[in-house]
């Protein structure tokens, strides 16, 4: 069935949902921790619900550790509370010494834990095919999983523009981009990286990080009705 008329699914809320989730899932994960932005996380009440996957198990156990979170910083997050969660985002995700939930794809493919791999060249294909610009490119991997959460939300909005233009082959082509990127990339390795990220995570900022962007993921392939890869086997990640 066209999935452009397809009434059992509100794509207009649901990806609404879904570029919301996903871009601030993006932006957590990827940016380092700056006050200003933490602290409209707490002021503006961003956990309060979720626009998205709220019934995933995942999403809600992620929402219960940010809400707890964030009423522990309703008045405002205090210096150590801080430079607690930028401790653990370098410890989780840049180092020095062994990063403990490497945040690029390409480590989880290669033995040697290498970044800048054939993932990383994919991944780039992928946004570029779909007008994604990065900042930083050539200067760091490409294949972040803040980056490719945000070409999710990316592919949300651009489907969300063909649905308002009825633009119906061009939204039939936005789905099944996601369907494929999906499957050929996060599927196979973000549980892993959610798995190290709770394992090793300090704070309940992260932790709930990771709950969500499990069960958004699974989420989003249930609705994409996307079959659940084998995730890569290598222990580079051990």
């Amino acid at each position: 069935m066209n999935s452009f008329t397809h009434t059992s699914v509100n794509w207009s809320d649901t990806l609404t949902g879904q570029a919301l989730l996903f871009g601030v899932l993006a932006k957590n994960i990827y940016q380092y921790p700056e006050k200003q932005w933490v602290d409209s996380l707490v002021a503006e009440d961003i956990f309060a619900e979720v626009p998205f996957a709220s019934e995933q198990a995942d999403v809600i156990a992620g929402l219960n550790l940010l809400q707890q979170w964030s009423q522990a910083n309703r008045g405002g997050i205090s210096p150590d509370a801080f430079e607690a969660i930028r401790i653990d985002h370098t410890r989780l995700f840049l180092g020095p010494g062994k990063v403990l939930a490497a945040p690029w794809e390409s480590v989880y493919f290669t033995e040697e834990r290498l970044v800048f791999q054939q993932q990383t060249l994919l991944v780039r294909g992928w946004y570029s095919r779909f007008g994604l610009e990065l900042v930083k490119l050539h200067q760091e991997p490409d294949d972040h999983i803040g980056l490719e959460l945000e070409f999710l939300a990316h592919l949300a909005r651009l489907g969300l523009q063909s649905l308002e233009a009825n633009e119906s082959k061009r939204f039939e082509e936005l789905l099944d981009a996601q369907r494929k990127f999906l499957t050929e990339h996060l599927l196979k390795w973000a549980s892993i990286w959610c798995g190290l990220v709770l394992q090793h995570a300090h704070t309940d900022f992260y932790r709930g990080m990771a709950h969500l962007t499990k069960g958004s993921l699974l989420e989003l392939a249930d609705i994409l009705a996307v079959a659940i890869p084998e995730p890569v086997k290598t222990k580079s990640y051990d």
